[in-house]
């Protein structure tokens, strides 16, 4: 199938410093977006035990709810620091550090996102409908999350690796015989 065909993008004119400047700058784009997202949802759960409901909500949704509080507030964490971050090591020639400190912590505010968004759910769930619905949809949202954000690309890079580390030798030998 084509879109299982690696779409290798490498540049063999692009010097390694070029490189981790561009991929920094993705990185960082990408984050602006899911911390914009998780900031959202954070402000959302902090006004949720001032709203005149939140008293009905049992022992079950009140812990449901210090999750996915607990964890939107480690996603911000972890999305907004490499920000912080670069913005304290800017140029200190400790780009590709940043860089891997930032793919990390990425990978961390993607992991507690999830967390926040399945308990959200199951919160508003099971004020609603009860337990078991809430189980069913929050056990959806979880593995939903789950395959498309972690999964499925582990699989594609475990599939595509070989394939990509040739085109990149490659490339490499190229830029290396100008």
């Amino acid at each position: 199938m084509a879109h299982d065909q690696p779409l290798l993008l490498e540049n063999p004119e692009e010097n390694p410093k070029e490189r981790v400047d561009r991929e920094l700058g993705e990185l960082l784009q990408g984050l602006r977006v899911a911390a914009t997202g998780v900031q959202v949802l954070f402000a959302f759960l902090l006004t949720l035990p001032f709203s005149s409901g939140f008293g009905k909500v049992d022992a079950t949704g009140k812990w449901l709810f210090y999750i996915a509080l607990v964890a939107a507030a480690t996603a911000s964490i972890c999305l907004i620091a490499p920000a912080t971050q670069h913005r304290i090591l800017f140029r200190s020639g400790l780009k590709e550090i940043m860089l891997h400190r930032a793919n990390e912590l990425a990978l961390a505010g993607g992991i507690a996102i999830a967390v926040s968004m399945t308990c959200s759910t199951a919160l508003a769930v099971e004020v609603f409908l009860g337990t078991w619905p809430a189980v069913l949809l929050a056990g959806g949202i979880a593995l939903l999350s789950s395959w498309l954000w972690f999964l499925l690309p582990l699989i594609t890079l475990r599939r595509h690796r070989p394939e990509a580390a040739e085109a990149r030798r490659l490339a490499e030998l190229g830029q290396d015989n100008r």
